[in-house]
């Protein structure tokens, strides 16, 4: 993806992260360009050593009992606006699951998938309720861009339609809610606050650091890979 052609904001969440599904690596970076996330990312945290491991526990427990999702590493950060704006759309309500198994999860992903498929061959699909597939989300317009952010935690959003914010103001907390396989933020840029018509917008972030051979390095108007441990403070 083209840095140049891309809208330039700051980070939405503090301390370390991974992307796992990011534009820097492809596009469209989530295999589609539907409800406008053509160019968006995925956040989450793991261990120290690794960019895949997200929970504490055995990966044993894991794939057969599960886990408690207080046990990821990345449940109920913080996440912030990366821009000044008008928040126009807060959807809140839609619980998480208790505890974590890929096998279980991975099923209830699918089976949103088929159902909300099933459903738009019944009923317009304007009428369909995304809100159940999407998990609780906040939509920010700033100039003519709005900025998407999902999966939020439920009781967890602490803005509130028609609210004016600024750069860093708390917006709720990374949770597990809707179509997800673990807790993590969705983040992307869009042309429309309706979700099923808006087209994708590039972005990266102003600044942040890259953990390169053991030592940070701060990079500028940059987009992040998957394979890199991010740090933003």
């Amino acid at each position: 993806m083209n840095v140049e052609k891309s809208v330039i904001i700051d980070f939405p969440l503090r301390g370390e992260w991974v992307a796992p599904h990011t534009p820097g690596d492809k596009v469209p970076s989530h295999g589609t360009d539907a409800l406008g996330q053509r160019f968006a990312y995925d956040f989450f945290r793991t261990d120290t050593n690794s960019t895949t491991k997200f929970y504490k526990g055995s990966k044993f427990k894991y794939f057969t009992i599960g886990i408690p999702i207080d046990k990821c590493y990345c449940y109920k950060e913080a996440v912030y606006s990366p821009v000044d704006g008008k928040v126009i759309v807060v959807k809140d309500g839609v619980k998480e699951p208790k505890r974590l198994n890929p096998i279980r999860d991975l099923l209830r992903v699918v089976w949103n998938s088929i159902s909300i498929t099933i459903k738009a061959l019944i009923i317009p699909v304007k009428k369909i309720k995304l809100h159940k597939y999407i998990g609780n989300y906040i939509i920010i317009n700033f100039g003519e861009i709005y900025a998407f952010f999902a999966h939020i935690s439920p009781g967890s959003i602490c803005v509130k339609e028609g609210q004016m914010i600024k750069k860093g103001d708390l917006l709720g907390l990374v949770g597990h809610t809707g179509n997800s396989t673990a807790p993590h933020l969705h983040f992307h840029l869009m042309d429309s606050p309706d979700l099923l018509t808006a087209k994708g917008i590039p972005c990266a972030f102003k600044k942040y650091d890259v953990l390169i051979d053991g030592e940070w390095q701060s990079v500028k108007n940059h987009i992040p890979k998957s394979n890199q441990r991010i740090r933003f403070k």
